[in-house]
């Protein structure tokens, strides 16, 4: 088996194109020989609705990082002067002038901030401070007083206890962001499949059509052989001009019908290349000629293990079910938020003041100066009408989403019931058409022999020639059917990349 995301990495259509390439100033078309597993593999590298669906997993996860990004730390970093001007004053309780001061004060600070993977709020960080003052001398000089440097170093913690202990609006976001990749991989499994399942039918369609063109050969050549005969006969006088009439008639019409059928089979053309590549024109002028035939491959039908095969395999079941988790978080997030604030709080650090940097430091390390503070917070909001009914909602919501799933099963259980019926069905037209088609054989050629005794007219073996076409038709529309219904039958099951030994791997 084959990684479904190596197949989607290989470079198939390069070859393809500059093979086309090679030949685009030639007007003759290109017969290309194509299986059913290369046009599959051409479908997954370069189909342009599956090259759409592919980058939503991708931007999931983006929008997941980006949610786990909350936890991540902050770094600060600020430095500040501050400059400040006192007027002077008389002072009547003291009868004395108070000089005016200049101060001027200058900052610089560091720390971290964040929050924990539990709800935990963090802010720690260190500053230190130099603070000058100056007065005017006698002389009008200023006169400055020696320098005042300040420090502290602390932490601060805040930690939920009921509103944001058990889930918060980040974790609500990061759990939300893990179902939506898991559901964006579903989409994009279901997708795969069925731009697999489009090729298989529009493959074998191709199939088809050129066996329709074969079939309208073999009839024109044969009312062509008749009208020969007939022209024979109506000149030795064995036979009416009408009847030659009529053998010219089935020829015309064996003509038109050809021209039919080519049309047909251009359009099959067409169907193929579309799911094969996101640029036309590299496929423009290639004729595909499949390798395979279409063969009556006699399957196993057991119902009951394709219902079972479709509850535990297809993507959109799973899909829907992730989908109910997810509902399950916001409803668990939704109840959370009913719960009052209740915080407890606290805070550690050291300061100091001395009259150099070095000393200030010394102090902050031995901790002279602690400080500290602890407590709780509560905070109960009055009604919470908002919030009760944002929660009644989801719950409602999630009830909704139970009975779309029951639809869903029931939905899929019937799609399955039908698929396995019309497979059956169709193997059995297969014999049928088959028959039909032999018993036509074998009542024109006896009908060709009584003409040849005389014993019959042209009239008789023209109309069993167009029923031996027919025959021939419905014989290949059959066995197209039958397959194009077991390849419809995997994908109702899921089991469209199983049937193709593909399987899909996530990153």
């Amino acid at each position: 088996m084959r990684p479904l995301r190596t197949l989607l990495a290989l470079g198939l259509a390069a070859a393809l194109h500059s093979s086309a390439h090679a030949q685009s100033t030639n007007n003759a078309a290109q017969v290309r020989a194509i299986s059913l597993e290369e046009a599959v593999q051409l479908a997954l590298q370069n189909n342009l609705d599956l090259q759409i669906e592919r980058f939503n997993p991708q931007l999931s996860l983006l929008d997941l990082s980006g949610s786990e990004a909350y936890w991540e730390p902050t770094f600060n970093l600020n430095g500040r002067q501050s400059y400040r001007s006192n007027p002077g004053q008389f002072n009547p309780t003291f009868g004395f002038q108070v000089a005016p001061t200049v101060s001027v004060t200058e900052s610089f600070g560091s720390g971290f901030s964040g929050i924990a993977p539990w709800g935990l709020r963090y802010d720690a960080g260190i500053d230190l401070t130099r603070n000058s003052t100056s007065r005017p001398g006698p002389n009008g000089d200023p006169i400055s007083n020696p320098y005042e440097y300040g420090s502290g170093a602390d932490i601060t913690l805040r930690q939920p206890l009921l509103r944001d202990f058990w889930i918060d609006q980040n974790r609500y976001a990061i759990q939300i962001g893990k179902k939506a990749v898991e559901m964006s991989e579903f989409a994009l499994q279901r997708r795969v499949q069925e731009i697999v399942t489009a090729v298989e039918t529009a493959y074998y369609n191709l199939i088809a059509a050129h066996e329709f063109v074969r079939v309208q050969q073999l009839a024109l050549q044969l009312s062509q052989r008749s009208l020969e005969e007939n022209r024979k006969r109506v000149q030795v006088g064995t036979m009416a001009l009408l009847e030659e009439k009529q053998a010219e008639s089935l020829v015309a019409s064996g003509r038109a019908d050809l021209l039919q059928a080519n049309q047909q089979l251009s359009v099959a053309q067409n169907q193929l290349k579309d799911l094969l590549t996101g640029n036309y024109e590299d496929l423009a002028i290639v004729q595909f000629e499949p390798t395979e035939k279409l063969l009556p491959t006699v399957v196993p039908f057991d119902l009951q293990e394709s219902w079972r095969r479709a509850m535990t395999s297809r993507p959109d079941l799973q899909e829907a079910r992730v989908n109910i988790e997810r509902q399950d978080i916001t409803l668990k997030y939704q109840k959370n938020q009913l719960f009052p604030a209740l915080d407890i709080v606290g805070s550690y650090g050291h300061s100091a003041r001395n009259s150099n940097t070095r000393g200030v430091l010394d102090d902050i390390r031995r901790g002279h100066d602690p400080v500290w503070y602890y407590g709780a917070e509560l905070s109960i909001p009055l009604g919470n009408t908002a919030r009760r009914n944002a929660y009644k909602a989801t719950k409602a919501e999630k009830e909704q989403l139970l009975l779309r799933l029951k639809r869903l099963e029931q939905n899929i259980l019937l799609e399955v019931d039908n698929a396995v019926k019309l497979a059956q069905l169709q193997l059995e037209k297969i014999e049928a058409t088959r028959q039909a088609r032999l018993y036509a054989e074998a009542a024109l050629d006896a009908e060709q022999k009584k003409l040849e005794s005389g014993k019959s007219t042209s009239f008789v073996v023209l109309t069993l020639q167009r029923d031996l076409t027919r025959a021939r038709s419905e014989e290949v529309r059959a066995l197209a059917d039958y397959n194009t219904a077991l390849a419809q039958l995997a994908l109702r099951e899921g089991s469209t990349l199983e049937r193709n030994k593909l399987y899909f791997k996530k990153d």
